[in-house]
């Protein structure tokens, strides 16, 4: 089974708009980590995220606001020989952004990112009550660096 480096853009996002569920990476001054599942919108090279105005990982952003984001898809068990446990291995494809996050307290640009982040999910078009947005804590994350790989592929014969 071998690695595959991914660096096309298109293939990038394709990989990407096929997942369901992002996975940030934060990190305290204390260095303590700490990583969280999490819904997601994405557009133009941007994450958008959202979470409850209050609580650990708002209280972590404070203090160091750089995190990393992991997307991972397509997940299947694969191997060389049936026989040689070593042989095993998942195949995925996988990108991990880093980024700095920037929280949007602007009312309609919140809108418009929770539309993002909904339009991950369905093309469905949604209203929001003045309270909704205005209680949604919106996350901006400027991908700066994207790795992307493509794991367990068969070696060609």
């Amino acid at each position: 089974m071998k690695t595959l480096i991914i660096t096309e853009k298109e293939e990038i996002e394709q990989i990407i708009a096929k997942c369901t569920v992002c996975f940030v990476g934060l990190a305290d001054t204390d260095l303590t980590p700490y990583v969280i599942p999490m819904n997601f919108g994405y557009k133009e090279g941007t994450v958008y995220l959202h979470s409850a105005q209050e609580g650990r990982s708002i209280d972590i952003l404070s203090r160091n606001p750089q995190i990393c984001i992991t997307f991972s898809t397509d997940h299947a068990l694969v191997f060389q020989h049936p026989q040689v446990a070593c042989s095993y291995r998942m195949r995925s494809k996988s990108v991990i952004g880093w980024g700095t996050v920037l929280f949007e307290d602007d009312f309609d640009k919140k809108k418009e990112a929770l539309d993002i982040i909904m339009h991950q999910y369905t093309q469905k078009e949604f209203s929001y009550s003045d309270p909704a947005v205005k209680n949604v804590k919106i996350w901006k994350v400027a991908l700066d660096t994207l790795t992307c790989k493509v794991f367990g592929e068969p070696h060609k014969k």
